[in-house]
């Protein structure tokens, strides 16, 4: 049998196969069979800054509702605050101590100083490592990408100063050059990048003319883009590289890995396949490792990457100029009518 361990961040891993952020983890139970079924680590939900704020703003107008029932009352609940990040710490520090794999924490804030000081409390807890989620919905047109990417930057180096934990980020695709912002975590000392991130988009429901939540999960076709860029990154960072989006089997974890990914992140399978599909996938991974003659992940790792191939335009091409020029073959294969 194949050797599939891993090393992502600095940690040894069991095999490649991670279980992203999501509400799945948040159920003690549910982390049970995650690892029961072999994930080899696990992203836990994340901390959102911004619903703490929404919450706290929410818990402090129901208690100041019957605050002027009465003229001579101040307040009905003099001592009472919202509890903050609290009950995620605490759910945290449980799932540290309930796991035997490695923990690894996320972080979504807004504020500068809340992005040092929730990582802080998030290392506390015991976590392995510390997954930071960088984006910028457009929202003013006055702030460019360079103002963006510098307060980014900014945000890593303060992190990586405050915790002693490896430190990833995960981050959109929406860069005008993400290999060049990557380049620049890299030089801060990112420990890994997780490539990329799918975010909630609005929607438009036309029959009763209102928006919408729209929240889809991913396909196995999705995940050309972190392959792109992986094969593209592989042996020009010392970071990390796990691929993230649209990976779904055993056979979607093998491209990544020759690509040049060191892990990959999946919850969408998950939720369409249940835990037993975390199974399912390493051992089509080792069934495939043994097929080919592989005893380990780094005799094949980054074997198709940029870096280790002779045509420089697989991983640059735009691939509709592909499609023109095969597009004969293309149409034998369509039914005209």
């Amino acid at each position: 049998m194949a050797n599939l361990q891993t090393n992502y961040l600095g940690i040894s891993l069991q095999n490649p196969i991670i279980v992203g952020a999501s509400n799945l983890v948040d159920n003690p139970d549910n982390l049970k069979r995650i690892e029961d079924n072999g994930a080899s680590a696990v992203v836990f939900k994340s901390l959102f800054e911004e619903q703490i704020q929404l919450e706290q703003l929410e818990f402090e107008e129901a208690l100041e509702e019957y605050n002027y029932r009465h003229a001579e009352m101040t307040t009905l609940f003099p001592r009472l605050e919202h509890a903050g990040a609290k009950e995620h710490l605490t759910k945290l520090e449980k799932a540290r101590k309930s796991l035997s794999i490695p923990l690894i924490g996320s972080l979504n804030a807004i504020l500068h100083e809340s992005w040092v000081e929730y990582a802080r409390q998030l290392a506390e807890t015991g976590i392995d490592a510390l997954e930071l989620n960088f984006y910028a919905v457009p929202k003013r047109m006055d702030v460019s990408a360079e103002e963006i990417e510098n307060q980014q930057i900014e945000i890593l180096k303060s992190v990586k100063g405050a915790v002693e934990i490896p430190v990833s980020v995960k981050l959109s695709c929406f860069y005008t050059n993400p290999l060049n912002f990557i380049q620049k975590l890299d030089k801060t000392g990112v420990d890994g990048v997780v490539i990329f991130n799918r975010f909630y988009q609005p929607d438009i429901d036309v029959q009763q003319i209102k928006h919408v939540s729209s929240h889809q999960l991913s396909t196995p076709s999705e995940n050309k883009l972190a392959l792109r860029f992986t094969g593209l990154l592989y042996g020009h960072i010392a970071a990390s590289i796990c691929a993230n989006g649209g990976i779904h089997s055993g056979t979607d974890v093998v491209k990544m890995i020759l690509a040049g990914a060191d892990a990959v992140q999946v919850v969408s399978t998950i939720y369409q396949n249940k835990f037993e599909q975390i199974n399912r996938m390493i051992t089509e991974l080792n069934q495939w490792m043994d097929s080919n003659g592989f005893a380990s992940i780094n005799d094949f790792k980054g074997k198709l990457s940029n870096k280790n191939i002779h045509d420089p335009f697989v991983y640059h091409r735009a691939q509709y100029i592909d499609l023109l020029l095969n597009s004969e073959h293309l149409l034998k294969r369509v039914t005209l009518p």
